[in-house]
């Protein structure tokens, strides 16, 4: 490597998005800052993802927002004000990050190996992390770390919650009750899984002494997904999709027993309070994008669905599998097994 990274002054992190990518990066900063607990550090980051972390400690944030268009880079550069960093951490392999990245001065810009560094980031950095074959996301970013010298890559979070935020969450799940939390709706109706069956599980849950609540952001969608899982439901369920902020919802997952959700950010969300995660996979790869500390609790089908659609091909590490009803290929039974095998644990 072409620098000392113990002589670092300054870093800059650009990661805009989304919600369970910055989630993942949370771990990667807070690595950086047990090793240079001194340096400052710039976060880069989209306006959305901002209100989920607006309150990590020895952090600068710097907000993109990608609402104003072309006008974004002009604002981008203004908010940065002609600061220079000593290193630049290229997280993001999206046109509009690259983009995003001319507006930001540093001496060292370090970007992803040859193989991952896709929409012209090859073109904006001047070091590379090393090739991982068949990383994580979350281990991917560790590899920025490594990079600029840590040693110590175990992932921990730390995101603090606000005491209103938290007395929120208390005042609507009690620390005395059995809680599940079901965040069903991904960006993509067709990563949800079937209404009935989320309705299914939720039974099953009061059945063992859960209390249910169905959480989410305000999208239509969302909320129509919410509804028609009440509607299939036999039992009482909480519904609390599109009124919770961000840090509410952190809060309402940190109290939980057991979290159920698709291949979405508040998976990954309740993986950094350390609640065990049902994830529910049909169209990405688990081990790429799986709630990192409980893929042992996915229900995924994609490594039977990607190998009916590409047969006797190489697939890769990052391959999608495509198609609206492969998420109707989860059955419940499997969902049920995951329940009490996360019960268990607890």
């Amino acid at each position: 490597m072409r620098f000392d990274p113990s002589q670092m002054k300054s870093l800059c992190i650009l990661r805009l998005s989304a919600i369970g990518d910055v989630c993942h990066a949370v771990a990667m900063v807070q690595a950086i800052q047990r090793q240079y607990p001194q340096l400052p550090i710039t976060w880069v980051i989209g306006k959305v993802e901002y209100q989920l972390l607006k309150h990590l400690p020895g952090v600068d944030f710097v907000i993109f927002d990608k609402s104003l268009g072309w006008k974004s880079y002009g604002d981008l550069k203004r908010k940065l004000g002609g600061r220079k960093f000593d290193v630049l951490l290229h997280m993001q392999v999206a046109a509009r990050a690259t983009i995003a990245s001319l507006m930001i001065k540093a001496k060292v810009r370090i970007g992803f190996d040859r193989a991952r560094a896709k929409e012209g980031q090859w073109l904006v950095t001047n070091e590379r992390v090393k090739p991982l074959a068949t990383p994580h996301v979350l281990e991917g970013f560790m590899g920025f770390a490594e990079k600029i010298g840590v040693t110590d890559l175990t992932p921990q979070w730390h995101i603090p919650i606000p005491e209103s935020d938290m007395a929120f969450a208390e005042q609507q799940l009690p620390s005395n009750e059995k809680a599940l939390v079901i965040c069903a709706a991904a960006s993509k109706a067709e990563r949800n899984w079937l209404p009935e069956r989320y309705a299914a599980v939720a039974d099953y849950a009061v059945a063992k002494g859960f209390k249910v609540y169905l959480c989410g952001g305000p999208a239509q969608l969302e909320k129509d997904l919410a509804v028609n899982i009440i509607k299939h439901s036999q039992s009482e369920l909480t519904n609390l999709v599109g009124q919770t902020s961000l840090v509410q919802l952190l809060a309402m997952l940190k109290r939980a027993t057991i979290a159920l959700a698709p291949d979405t950010g508040p998976a990954h969300m309740a993986v950094t309070q350390g609640t065990p995660v049902i994830g529910l996979y049909a169209h990405s790869n688990p081990g790429r994008t799986g709630p990192y500390l409980y893929r042992d609790y996915v229900a995924s089908v994609y490594e039977r669905v990607i190998t009916e659609q590409y047969p006797k091909q190489t697939i890769a590490w990052g391959k999608r599998a495509k198609g609206e009803n492969l998420m109707e290929k989860i059955s419940v039974e499997c969902v049920y097994h995951l329940f009490d095998k996360a019960m268990a644990v607890e």
